[in-house]
Order: structure tokens, then C-alpha cells, then sequence
């Protein structure tokens, strides 16, 4: 697995310049446009606290999201289909849950990094209140986790990139938008609201807005971590039997 985690640092330590660019430069182009542009108008702000101060929170988590994906669709596709780097990788001594857990490793770090540098920019716009903002990190890992491990199996699955698209369009994005990063779920029609409380994001999104604001979910903790910590498990399950069945290692 460490083996298989190295292959992916080097590739990383070729592009990291970049990377760690976006990684400032997004969320302090998001605190401006969202949090102090679009905030300027939200009249009162939301819950008790000002616009930016409850859009930090589920930004983070959405941040998040997109880090880990980023690293489960087209990497794995290609990986798997194109370049035929995992193939090249199980006719070495790896297995594929070598193979997988180092990618997965990989995603990891990237998550906690990118997490990292939003909470940086955050603190400087003032848009946290408690010191518990630093439980978002291991949040925001977990997320990734749960996020990363069934898509890595359903990127595995798949043989043409148009299904990849099709997942963005009709999962991801609706899920981005519906889970309580802009506004409050409780908005929404009742239908709505349950299939955003059947999202993953949704549920790291009030973990981190309670971390960040200092008060209590509206959800218990518990209850929270228990179903993130279930998509891991059946994210792995699924992604672990078909780097199996495509590699056949």
C-alpha cells in the first residue's frame, strides 16, 4: 500500500506548484464572492450570524467533496482503462487492495490539505467563531472517505467516460446544492429535504457548521459520524471487489 501511496506522491511532486496555488486562491475568490458579495445582500444574515460566517462551514465541506472527486473519477478511469497504471501496478508484488488503499491514502491527504488551506482563509476573513473549527478537518477527511470509496468503485465499473459526466451532472451537482451549504434544508419541500438528508455532504455540512459556529448540530454527532462512517464501509466494500474483478488480483 505504501508503495502504491509513493507512485502517487512523486506524480504529486511534479504539480504540487499549481495545486497549492488553487488551493488559496479559491477559497479566497469563494470569501469574496459568496461570502462578502452575494453576503451583501442577504439582509440580516442566516441563523443568527452573518452570511459568510454560515456559508464558511458548508463551503469546507463542499471543498471537501470536490477534492475527493477529483481524485476518484477520471484518475481512476484512466488508471484503470487508458493508461493501465493499476494492471501495471498488480503484475507487480501489490494486490488491489494495495493498489486501492494507496490511491484512496492519496485522496486523503489531498482532502486534509485542501481542507487545510480553506480553514487558513477562512480565520482571515473572520468567517469562524469557535476554536472547534479545527474538528472540520477530521470531518472533512472523513467526507472525502465516505465520498471517494464508492465512487472509486463505481469509476472502476465503468469503461466510458460519459458515465463519469453523467454522475457529476445528476449526483453531485444537485447534492452540492441541496445539503445545506447556501441555505438552511429546512427550506426546501419536505421531499427535498429527505433526499438531502440522505446525502453525505449534508451530514458533514452540520457537523462542520456546528464546529465552526460553536453551538450543536441539529442532528446528534453520533448519528452523523455512524452514517458517514457506513458509506466508508460500503464505498470499500464495493470499491475493493471491483479493483478485484478488473484486476483480477
Amino acid at each position: 500500500m505504501i508503495a502504491a501511496l509513493e507512485f502517487h506522491l512523486v506524480g504529486f511532486s511534479r504539480s504540487w506548484r499549481g495545486t497549492v496555488f488553487g488551493s488559496f486562491v479559491i477559497p479566497l475568490l469563494t470569501m469574496v464572492g459568496f461570502g462578502l458579495g452575494v453576503g451583501g445582500y442577504v439582509q440580516g444574515g442566516v441563523d443568527g450570524v452573518s452570511y459568510l460566517q454560515y456559508l464558511v462551514p458548508g463551503l469546507l465541506a463542499s471543498t471537501a467533496l470536490q477534492i475527493a472527486l477529483g481524485e476518484s473519477l477520471w484518475p481512476v478511469l484512466a488508471h484503470m482503462e487508458w493508461t493501465k497504471m493499476y494492471s501495471s501496478q498488480a503484475s507487480s508484488p501489490l494486490r488491489a487492495a494495495d493498489i486501492l488503499g494507496g490511491h484512496l491514502l492519496y485522496a486523503l491527504l489531498r482532502v486534509t490539505a485542501g481542507a487545510t488551506a480553506f480553514l487558513l482563509v477562512a480565520a482571515l476573513f473572520d468567517g469562524l467563531r469557535s476554536p472547534w473549527a479545527l474538528a472540520c478537518l477530521p470531518i472533512g477527511a472523513l467526507l472525502g472517505l465516505a465520498i471517494a470509496a464508492p465512487v472509486f468503485a463505481f469509476s472502476a465499473s465503468v469503461t466510458n467516460e460519459i458515465y463519469l459526466s453523467l454522475l457529476m451532472r445528476f449526483a453531485v451537482l444537485p447534492m452540492s446544492l441541496f445539503s445545506g451549504v447556501f441555505f438552511p434544508v429546512e427550506t426546501l419541500p419536505v421531499v427535498l429535504r429527505w433526499i438531502a438528508y440522505a446525502a453525505p455532504l449534508w451530514h458533514a455540512v452540520d457537523l462542520c457548521r456546528a464546529a465552526t459556529l460553536g453551538r450543536a448540530p441539529d442532528w446528534s454527532p453520533a448519528g452523523h459520524l455512524l452514517y458517514l462512517a457506513l458509506w466508508v464501509v460500503a464505498g470499500l466494500a464495493l470499491a475493493l471487489h471491483r479493483f478485484h474483478k478488473r484486476l483480477g488480483v
